[in-house]
């Protein structure tokens, strides 16, 4: 017995149709890549790529504000370090200005106690803010160093030219053009110096530049005052004679 053709129709086009249907069910699952021996997967790649990005932003970000605040604890460290010296410098003032010498030798003592007393706590305040240095300027910082040495060591010697060496020295640390004369050579060792200890250097020469001046001070006075005291005695003695 022959099948009818129409039969055959109808489920031919079933068929096809369930295939079809599996074929988009199946559809937007990914796929994976194989590179090499490894497999991919396209979306955790892209979740992790993102994560990834994310945790840097975070991090350098992070990094940037505790740039900031190294930053400025050096800052505030070296202003500490500066106040420090300021102040044994004011205190020294202190112990060799004129009042010392206008008043009653028991509170000259009391006074220098007190002066030694804050003088003493303000040495126990220890801070240091040291520069990045590599070992070519570690040289030149040692060098610099000792030029300096050697013109305090020559102060009781003679201070006239020793304040004369330090001003040339500190015209060598000027950026401008200083109207006095400048040590070249110092100069060019203070360049190869890092920025922070070419500050430093500058600091240290214009407190000693004060100070010498404050001992010339000192000196005019003991020389004023041993004139006033022989120019009193002078009278006495001539009335004696009388």
């Amino acid at each position: 017995m022959t099948t009818p053709k129409t039969d055959c129709i109808p489920k031919a086009k079933s068929v096809y149709l369930i295939r079809i249907k599996i074929t988009l069910e199946e559809w937007p699952t990914p796929k994976p890549t194989r590179v090499g021996s490894a497999t991919f997967h396209s979306s955790s790649t892209t979740f992790h790529s993102s994560s990834m990005a994310d945790s840097s932003s975070r991090l350098l970000e992070s990094l940037d504000q505790l740039e900031l605040r190294v930053e400025a604890l050096r800052d505030a460290a070296t202003a500490l370090e500066q106040e420090k010296g300021i102040l044994l410098e004011m205190i020294h003032r202190a112990q060799s200005s004129r009042d010392m010498g206008h008043v009653s030798e028991e509170e000259r003592e009391e006074l220098n106690l007190t002066a030694n007393r804050l003088m003493g706590r303000t040495l126990t305040v220890e801070v240091s803010v040291e520069a990045m240095r590599n070992p070519q300027q570690q040289e030149f910082l040692k060098h610099a160093t000792r030029i300096i040495d050697a013109v305090v060591d020559k102060f009781l010697d003679d201070l006239g030219n020793a304040r004369s060496h330090l001003i040339s020295l500190r015209g060598a640390c000027l950026s401008e053009v200083p109207p006095g004369p400048v040590d070249q050579k110092f100069q060019s060792i203070v360049i190869g110096c890092a920025l922070e200890d070419q500050k430093k250097i500058k600091r240290r020469l214009e407190t000693l530049l004060r100070s010498i001046e404050n001992a010339d001070k000192t000196i005019k006075l003991l020389e004023h005052s041993k004139g006033a005291g022989s120019k009193t005695l002078h009278p006495n003695a001539e009335s004696g004679f009388n």
